[in-house]
């Protein structure tokens, strides 16, 4: 099935060239300088992505309710915060940790699950989850990030420059390699990481309640969780007033199906959306 409006096309929002520039200023100038100058990038971002911002637009009117005034309001707080995670990804691997603040939920529950073998975890495009990496330890050196091949070759260059402990595994729709990549990943004993909350095909798919309306999530990362036989981890990484993150992690029971894994997901990741909306950069309409 060819893509159309309410599919992703395998690639995030943002150049090589934008992300670089913002390294730049964080490195030689400063966290808060470049907050600043992000706000008027923001007002760029919102005319020149087109497809993006009437995904946004349709989410805070359809799904969220909000009227006018308080959509358009929102459009541009969804950009800013969507901004400030990568500032803040990258201010953090160049050595500004303390500049930060961190909490973490279930955290000692979820380091016993990785002393003990493989695990499978499952996240979302909400909130910032290479930031929970810096925090990993020697933990963040067997995590393995299965990531659409668009998506990995547009920002493979960045990733190297802010020097990222995980690895990727770059995944084309059905591609017999990235299957076999993420099955000796498993075998040796590592962690995989899928991303819950985006499809390329819509073939691929289940049609869920989601916030109210019929929604399509992939099901490709319940259904190898479910095979794989591992335990399985919800993650989000959200960030809160004052640069503060909270970290998010739910474990599940061993040995549930594809259709209860994917249950659980999309009930907890509807949990995360209604309490932080503003932090959801799915920049595509995931409803019907």
């Amino acid at each position: 099935m060819k893509n159309n409006d309410r599919s992703w096309s395998g690639k995030s929002r943002g150049g090589s060239l934008g992300y670089n520039f913002f390294i730049f200023i964080i490195r030689n100038i400063g966290i808060i300088p470049a907050y600043i100058f992000l706000a008027f990038v923001v007002i760029y971002f919102i005319p020149f992505a087109p497809k993006a911002t009437s995904s946004i637009w349709r989410y805070n009117r359809d799904i969220l309710k909000y009227g006018i005034l308080k959509s358009v309001v929102k459009l541009y707080n969804h950009y800013y915060v969507f901004g400030q995670t990568i500032i803040d990804k990258v201010a953090i691997k160049n050595g500004m940790a303390k500049k930060y603040s961190f909490e973490f939920d279930n955290y000692t529950e979820l380091l016993s699950l990785l002393d003990n073998g493989p695990v499978v975890i499952i996240g979302g495009h909400i909130g910032c989850w290479e930031i929970g990496s810096e925090f990993f330890g020697d933990y963040a050196s067997k995590l393995n990030v299965v990531m659409y091949d668009g998506e990995y070759k547009k920002i493979k260059d960045v990733l190297e420059t802010v020097n990222t402990d995980y690895k990727i595994i770059p995944v084309n729709d059905g591609g017999i390699e990235s299957l076999l990549a993420i099955k000796q990943a498993i075998d040796e004993g590592d962690y995989v990481c899928f991303q819950g909350d985006r499809y390329i095909d819509a073939s691929n798919t289940c049609k869920v309640n989601f916030m109210g309306k019929d929604a399509l999530f992939p099901k490709g990362p319940s259904m190898l969780a479910s095979k794989l036989k591992t335990p399985v981890v919800f993650y989000f990484a959200m960030r809160e007033s004052g640069r503060r993150y909270r970290f998010l992690f739910k474990t599940l029971r061993p040995g549930m199906s594809q259709s209860d894994i994917l249950r659980e997901y999309t009930e907890s990741f509807e949990d995360v959306v209604r309490k932080y909306p503003q932090q959801w950069f799915n920049f595509f309409n995931l409803w019907q």
